[in-house]
């Protein structure tokens, strides 16, 4: 079943601001509530997909990502948001539950709370790690292994109902006004409304029955990532108390310099140094490629700042869109140490006709090599 775009989905425009997107979401997901219609599976899809829409519109990064590549980004959108199979219901309460107002939902420590009927479901917090990749990882994709120190749940940690709130996650109270009665709803100050609490510790946890440890997980990166691109990896991130949902791991690109060739985009560009005669005579020179190596020809009269394009020889696009080119620009060198002969064999030819500068209309200025070098 195809992916609906989520401002589609939402019903807004999209040059929507930030909190149009919430009104939209807030008034779908309250239409769609599970608790407004019971038993109705169709309304729970909706709701569903209402919630993974606003995942990524509400979030800068992915809706720009969104914008961009549409639903087949690289890395999906990480939680659930059109990625894998959705998002579940905990999910969903656990992420957006502030969404809903007082009754349908809260917000707090860690990585967020959902709530039904009370009692909170926390979400651990997000761990965020960079990545270094050469530029040949970059065209080729790569699999990687990354250590993490994360918050994990402790061997022998226990948890058991607050016995403040009796496991609902809230505080009752009832006080005497002038009106009369008045009762009060409050977040449990024990528990801080996830309903539990920790019965027993693991040796060397903390408060919440949480210990830190290095655990080493697998990337699988796509071809083409750039510089400052953000990957999410769903549930790798630290552990929350009482069973709640794992945070995320977000992983950012960086790229290491190459020592040849620069990158632009898909898109790359190396200079290669001739001497004057090859330039004259024209000659065979050996270029970069990302792994190898390749031979480009030099024609007899080759001018400074010419470009050569090859063609497909650059990196894959990340939206599998085909590959870039390389530009191989073209510098010959002036000598700057000549022997006597050499500048006597030099003299003999600085009046001589073919070494006279005759531009001509084939031999293009700055603008004209720059349009040619963009263009088809």
């Amino acid at each position: 079943m195809s992916k609906r775009d989520p401002y589609e989905v939402l019903g807004v425009d999209r040059k929507a601001s930030a909190e149009d997107i919430k009104k939209a979401y807030r008034k779908q997901a309250i239409k769609h509530h599970p608790d407004k219609n019971p038993g109705d599976k169709a309304a729970e899809e909706k709701f569903k997909e209402a919630a993974n829409a606003y995942e990524i519109l509400s979030d800068s990064e992915k809706r720009a990502k969104y914008d961009r590549f549409g639903h087949n980004a690289p890395g999906g959108f990480g939680g659930g948001g059109y990625h894998g199979g959705g998002m579940n219901m905990d999910d969903i309460f656990s992420q957006f539950g502030d969404i809903f107002g007082e009754g349908f939902g809260g917000g707090g420590a860690f990585g967020g709370f959902g709530q039904r009927g009370g009692s909170r479901s926390v979400k651990g917090s997000n761990l965020r790690v960079r990545l270094k990749l050469t530029l040949e990882e970059i065209a080729h994709g790569a699999e990687k292994k990354i250590k993490v120190t994360k918050l994990v749940r402790g061997k022998g940690s226990e948890y058991g109902k607050c016995a403040t709130c009796g496991g609902n996650g809230q505080v009752r109270r009832v006080q005497s006004t002038f009106l009369g009665q008045m009762q009060t709803v409050t977040t449990c100050p024990t528990c801080g409304g996830i309903g539990q609490t920790v019965s027993k510790r693991a040796p060397g946890s903390d408060e919440h029955g949480l210990v830190r440890e290095e655990v080493v997980v697998p990337i699988k990166m796509p071809a083409g990532v750039e510089e400052g691109m953000q990957l999410n990896i769903s549930g790798m991130g630290n552990d929350a108390p009482a069973g709640g949902i794992p945070g995320d791991l977000l992983v950012v690109i960086e790229e290491e310099a190459h020592p040849e060739l620069r990158r632009d985009g898909a898109n790359l560009h190396h200079e290669v140094f001739i001497n004057v005669v090859d330039a004259a005579l024209g000659a065979k020179v050996e270029v970069p490629l990302v792994g190898g190596k390749a031979k480009v020809t030099i024609e007899p009269g080759t001018q400074s700042n010419h470009v050569l394009r090859l063609k497909g020889k650059g990196l894959p696009s990340v939206n599998h869109r085909g590959h870039g080119d390389l530009f191989v620009h073209v510098a010959v060198w002036t000598p700057t140490d000549l022997s006597k002969e050499e500048k006597a064999a030099l003299e003999k030819l600085r009046e001589s006709p073919g070494f006279q500068p005759k531009p001509t209309a084939k031999d293009k200025g700055f603008f004209e090599r720059v349009k040619e070098m963009f263009g088809n």
